[in-house]
């Protein structure tokens, strides 16, 4: 018996030591760039221009609900007289019926282009929501040191600060060495189909491959890591996929006083409840474990070591980050039940019952393999299935070992030295995913820092942008397109 302790002693005392090794050996991935060059903006003036795209209201078609053509024309005239030089040196190609493709040609044609995205139309206001605004949603305010309105956030305070950055290095005599192209999509809040998912087409037509691409995505965000102060700057490597599956089942009908032993609806909540008590296995891979190499070092060393040896924590990790809805988002296809219609009258029996569940797809998952889930847990041929129209799948995951990563980071860091950079997963869509065919090096971040209550004004209330926190973006921008177009 003692000798079976002191085995078990040694082997613990041995675990210990490989554990502690590899927390010590788990070192920071952030890169100590030279220094900026000096680039100035007048940072009123810039808020102002951007001020001024705010004012048109460019809310794109959705749901039988037609565009303001208007608003879009008039923004696209807007870009032109605030951007000369842009507009005289680049060459500007319409696609569809409210997007723009920009070339910025380049010294060096044996180069890929890099490409930079934006889009142009905004989400909304929620009728009757108006009044709660601090500055009316529309107004395009510059007050208490923000640029007040709808866009500002997402997405048009990207597109106003990449043109800023360019006006100003043309303005400069700057020539890229490498082709930048710029496309502003006109419909990214209601799918991207005429806009970026045309120009990645029209790309693709000419053969087109692309060095990177940068959109929009995350942020620079303070106290979402785990023991790390420091703003973290979260760059999305990937994105998840997206599909709605209909679940119907067909019943007698009649009246609710002479009920079968199950209904319509009892068949399909019996259904949504299954799916929603055994969702898909979570997995930390892709974005989601990148996020924790990169943060990893950052932390206290309890932490450190924790992430240093995934091999043997990563079940501990996975059981809590499921716990929380915006984790468990992370590290597993979600499954949403979101819609459920039975039958029109209280005592009234359905002839047909129809549930609608949304799955939001890990990368490494698929479409196909979300259906057999389905298939597989819910286990009833009375159940029919079948997907929505709209759907997509997850994307790959983009480098964090190519040149292209390379130039972001040390962009970022350059610009915001204060800031970690990190790789994560974005549980969101947006218009890179139409460009993940044509680069491998897709990447998604919006070089503007908030605080974790301001999340909420993304599509919501008091979306606004500090006006000193948008002239960093400027500087960003123009960081970016000296280091990555040379």
């Amino acid at each position: 018996m003692k000798r079976l302790l002191l085995l078990l002693l040694l082997g613990l005392c041995l675990l210990a030591g490989v554990l502690v090794v590899r927390a010590l050996r788990f070192t920071s991935r952030q890169v100590v760039p030279e220094s900026a060059a000096p680039f100035s903006v007048d940072a009123d003036a810039a808020a102002a221009r951007l001020a001024g795209a705010l004012r048109l209201k460019t809310v794109a078609a959705s749901e039988g609900v037609p565009a303001e053509d208007a608003a879009f024309t008039a923004l696209h005239d807007y870009l032109r007289a605030q951007f000369p030089r842009v507009h005289a040196a680049l060459r500007r190609e319409p696609v569809g019926p409210h997007s723009a493709l920009y070339t910025w040609a380049g010294t060096d044609t044996s180069l890929k282009p890099a490409l930079l995205l934006g889009h142009l139309d905004v989400v909304p206001v929620e009728p009757g929501t108006e009044a709660a605004w601090t500055r009316p949603p529309f107004s395009g305010d510059v007050a208490d040191g923000y640029v007040w309105g709808r866009g500002s956030l997402d997405d048009k305070g990207s597109v106003l600060a990449i043109l800023e950055a360019v006006e100003a290095l043309l303005a400069a005599g700057y020539q890229p060495k490498r082709t930048v192209l710029l496309a502003f999509g006109g419909d990214e809040e209601v799918g991207g189909h005429a806009g970026a998912e045309a120009m990645a087409r029209l790309l693709r037509e000419r053969n087109v491959t692309l060095e990177s691409v940068l959109d929009e995505g995350g942020m620079m965000l303070t106290g979402t890591v785990p023991g790390v102060a420091a703003p973290v700057a979260l760059v999305g490597v990937a994105e998840k996929g997206f599909v709605s599956v209909e679940l119907g089942v067909e019943g007698e009908g009649g009246h609710s006083s002479m009920p079968p032993k199950q209904t319509a609806v009892g068949i399909l909540s019996r259904a949504v409840t299954r799916l929603e008590e055994h969702p898909m296995p979570a997995e930390l891979r892709g974005g989601s474990r990148a996020l924790f190499e990169y943060m990893g070092p950052e932390m206290p060393f309890g932490l450190r070591l924790l992430f240093a040896n995934l091999w043997l924590f990563e079940p501990l990790v996975l059981r809590q980050l499921s716990a929380q809805p915006s984790t468990n988002a992370a590290v597993r296809t979600t499954t949403a039940a979101t819609m459920f219609e039975g039958s029109v009258k209280d005592n009234v029996l359905p002839a047909r019952a129809r549930a609608v569940v949304n799955f939001r797809i890990l990368p490494g998952d698929t479409v196909e393999g979300v259906l057999a889930h389905v298939r597989r847990v819910v286990e009833d041929s009375r159940v029919k299935l079948r997907t929505l129209d709209f759907q997509s799948e997850a994307s790959p995951v983009s480098r964090t070992d190519s040149e292209a990563w390379g130039v972001l980071q040390r962009s970022i860091r350059q610009v915001f030295p204060e800031a970690l950079v990190s790789p994560y997963l974005m549980v969101g869509a947006a218009d890179a995913r139409y460009f993940t065919g044509l680069s491998d090096s897709v990447y998604r971040f919006m070089p503007l820092r908030l605080e974790r209550e301001d999340l909420p004004r993304l599509h919501g209330r008091d979306e606004r942008v500090s006006v000193q926190g948008y002239a960093g973006a400027v500087r960003f921008y123009a960081q970016y397109l000296r280091n990555t177009a040379g």
